[in-house]
């Protein structure tokens, strides 16, 4: 079996740096929760929890309940999505990469020693601290830059504007509670649509335009938390497309992999 890249996280970031590992060769395993909380789940391969199976702009992930199963989904080009919270395969395998793409946004340390490689994406990485690189995940000038030293900018904590709206594309959960969903991600809205609700309390639209995310019905959320995304563009095509930014940090992911001899080597032995 050829070494493995181990990718910790499911979400639309994570699965856009799968997508361009995937399509260079390399044999990516995703590991995620049992109750993932992704928005962009019609581009998240997290989804795969859930319904067994996903594709993305044409490439299939499949979810497996064992390290051994999957060999055979790699063998079919797919990437297989395995649930392990714990991270309880690294007692038993080592990846040669390790990509935590959890987007936590805060520091938690990490021994260095789990993989030959260890990446982390965004803010509350450093590198040489708990991971050997760290991805600038912040848009602007520095996006899909590899840091070897130092770390990525702090979380904004504001989306990127998109038209002009920012903050405002973004839906939150008015209380804690059961999400139960009233539209479909790609689905057209106007404003003050009724977009889902929380146990009850209403989520609108605030302003018209396309639903590109939604989080899955049912699940249980907190007060605060991100549970849609809405556009304001007319066209559906970013609903089922990863991002320009998911590409671009993907990029830097790659970079960083091949710019180590020792991993390259590891990842395309025979």
């Amino acid at each position: 079996m050829k070494s493995f890249i181990l990718i910790w996280g499911g979400g639309d970031l994570a699965s856009g740096v799968a997508l361009r590992l995937q399509r260079v060769g390399l044999m990516v395993l995703i590991i995620e929760t049992l109750q993932p909380l992704a928005v962009r789940r019609s581009v998240s391969f997290c989804q795969a929890v859930y319904d067994g199976q996903v594709t993305i702009e044409g490439v299939k992930g499949q979810r497996v309940d064992h390290f051994a199963d999957c060999e055979p989904v790699w063998r079919s080009g797919s990437i297989p999505i395995m649930v392990d919270p714990n991270l309880d395969l690294l007692n038993d395998q080592k990846p040669v990469v390790l990509i935590d793409a959890r987007m936590k946004k805060k520091f938690e340390a990490r021994s260095l020693s789990t993989a030959d490689l260890v990446i982390g994406l965004g803010p509350g990485f450093v590198a040489g601290e708990n991971c050997h690189a760290a991805i600038e995940t912040n848009r602007g000038h520095f996006l899909g830059r590899v840091y070897w030293r130092g770390s990525p900018e702090p979380d904004t904590g504001i989306p990127g504007t998109v038209l002009v709206y920012a903050k405002e594309r973004v839906l939150h959960a008015p209380q804690a509670g059961v999400i139960k969903t009233k539209v479909n991600i790609g689905d057209a809205v106007v404003k003050d649509e009724e977009i889902l609700f929380v146990s009850g309390a209403k989520v609108l639209a605030p302003f018209s335009g396309v639903v590109r995310g939604l989080i899955h019905d049912g699940l249980e959320v907190r007060k605060g938390m991100k549970v849609g995304d809405i556009d304001p563009r007319p066209e559906t095509f970013r609903c089922w497309t990863v991002s320009e930014k998911s590409l671009a940090i993907g990029g830097g992911v790659l970079e960083a992999i091949l710019t180590l001899e020792a991993v390259r080597k590891k990842i395309w032995e025979t």
